[in-house]
């Protein structure tokens, strides 16, 4: 069976007898042609996968036969081969849609080298990618059993997600399987660390500890707020490194990376703890004791984060930055997210322009509610898919893309990340326990406590105790939490739904970009 049927028409096809032997020596079949209208024929009648095609040509150019080509098989890949170097030709070749040009005289190691490259691209690739992350797998498992820092916590969790994006490029099902396996064990690991470690975060420095949320905005923008410049801080909620990584290659056509940075979520890692503490600058049992008029418990039908702007004005003044005019914003809509474009001037008459984003977010909990959108987003590699293909299409994109032009700092961030859930755990408890499904917030709550992490003193975790016998617990893993009460229908509707709010490195390492532009 040969490699790839390649199609070559050139008038002088002859003398590249020498050329056709070594290429069918090496497993091709070639067929040969010398002028484009016998081409054109024959495609029409045969299949090919490649196609060498001769520019100067008596009877039809080479231009004139690929244009043909296109009409008849539009993927064929088309190599042109030239001895016409001028910047119009290549142009316009370009322009058609060529896949990649040969200059003339070739030897027969260069046009075997163009279909290698062009026909065999993913093979090679896959073959490449195995065997770099074999090479690398040993090195991630050896990681987690030294006792790893919350830093090298970050590097992994890194280099985790390199591998998946780089996975994503191959065929390596087996492989994937493998880096699954690998990541899952990972966050077992990493449940434990948090275990072990969180609360004595609460009061320790950011030089012995991760850079909380509460921390974020004195360390991440701050030192960036200057009122000659003006920065734009764009909160994404519930956007993961991955996602990040998925999208930053459109990014970066336009703006220039400055910082690339994770930061760790406070827990829960729930929008109303997260966010509240990032504008805030503080934790959520000091954000109700110095507003307990503004800040909301689980229980409480208000929503729970519509004093963000009130605990940024009070961190900024706290931080004796009142002078640093300051605008906010809150997009839920398409509408409002493409108001911003249209308002970006008088957004930058401001030292520091807030924007929180929420369409992410909708994703997920369209995702847990739409049979059509768990269809399209049925694993992690389809949810980042379908990030992705948001980001292209919405008006955030064309918002980063205006910024781009203007003479400004651009900060992403997120509140927090998600993670795809998989096995139910049963837990009891009362009515005014919290619906979230990574974590409970309540009275009596009995569970397996091999299985959680429990605070029975809130306090120490930074968080609030709504009565003196409320306790938290945060599922981690692939956990969520179900009630004995129709506990399999239960089960059955949120597996494999993505959800927020527990212990694993997607929800709690999440990432924060700095940008220029070019």
């Amino acid at each position: 069976m040969s490699l790839a049927r390649i199609l070559w028409v050139d008038d002088e096809i002859e003398i590249l007898e020498a050329h056709k032997l070594f290429l069918e020596m090496k497993g091709y079949e070639l067929t040969t042609m010398t002028n484009g209208f016998d081409a054109i024929e024959f495609l029409k009648n045969h299949q090919v996968d490649f196609i060498l095609l001769d520019e100067s040509m008596p009877g039809m150019s080479g231009l004139e036969t690929l244009q043909r080509i296109k009409q008849i098989h539009p993927h064929i890949p088309v190599v042109l081969v030239t001895k016409n170097e001028t910047e119009s030709l290549m142009e316009e070749a370009i322009g058609s849609q060529i896949t990649d040009y040969l200059i003339k005289p070739v030897n027969p190691n260069q046009v075997l080298l163009t279909l290698k490259k062009n026909l065999e691209t993913k093979r090679l690739v896959t073959e490449k990618i195995v065997s770099d992350y074999q090479q690398q797998f040993r090195k991630m498992f050896d990681a987690l059993d030294q006792s790893p820092t919350y830093q090298s916590w970050k590097e992994l969790y890194n280099r985790l997600v390199f591998w998946e994006l780089e996975m994503e490029k191959s065929d390596a099902d087996e492989m994937v399987e493998v880096l699954l396996n690998q990541k899952k064990e990972a966050n077992q690991s990493f449940f434990k660390f948090v275990s072990r470690n969180y609360i004595s975060w609460m009061n320790a420095s950011v030089d012995d500890a991760p850079l909380l949320s509460h921390q974020f905005f004195k360390h991440k923008i701050l030192p960036h707020l200057t009122q000659q410049n003006p920065l734009v801080w764009i909160i994404i909620d519930n956007f993961r490194l991955d996602q990040w990584k998925a999208i930053e290659p459109m990014v970066t056509e336009f703006f220039r990376i400055q910082e690339e940075d994770c930061f760790f979520s406070i827990l829960p890692t729930a929008t109303h703890y997260c966010r509240n503490s990032l504008f805030a600058g503080m934790l959520p049992r000091d954000i109700e004791k110095k507003f307990p008029l503004l800040w909301k418990r689980d229980d409480d039908e208000e929503g729970k984060n519509n004093s963000e702007r009130d605990f940024l004005m009070h961190q900024l003044a706290s931080l004796k930055n009142e002078d640093i005019k300051c605008n906010y914003q809150k997009i839920h809509t398409t509408q409002e997210a493409e108001g911003l474009s249209d308002n970006i001037n008088g957004m930058l008459s401001f030292d520091l322009s807030v924007v929180v984003y929420n369409f992410v977010d909708m994703i997920s909990h369209a995702r847990n509610e739409m049979d059509m959108i768990k269809e399209l987003a049925a694993d992690e590699r389809s949810y980042r898919s379908l990030t992705k293909t948001w980001f292209m299409h919405s008006p955030l994109y064309q918002f980063l893309k205006k910024l781009s032009e203007k003479n400004c700092t651009v900060v992403i961030s997120t509140d927090h990340g998600s993670l795809q859930v998989k096995h139910p755990l049963k837990v009891v408890a009362d009515r005014q326990t919290t619906t979230n499904l990574r974590f409970k917030n309540g009275k009596n709550l009995d569970v397996d406590l091999k299985e959680v992490i429990s605070f029975k003193e809130p306090e120490l975790a930074g968080l609030p105790k709504s009565n003196m016998s409320s306790s938290f617990i945060f599922a981690g893993k692939q956990d969520f939490f179900c009630y004995p009460n129709h506990f399999n229908q239960y089960a059955n509707l949120y597996r494999n739904s993505f959800q927020h709010g527990g212990v694993s490195m997607e929800e709690m390492i999440v990432p924060v970009i700095r940008l220029t532009k070019k």
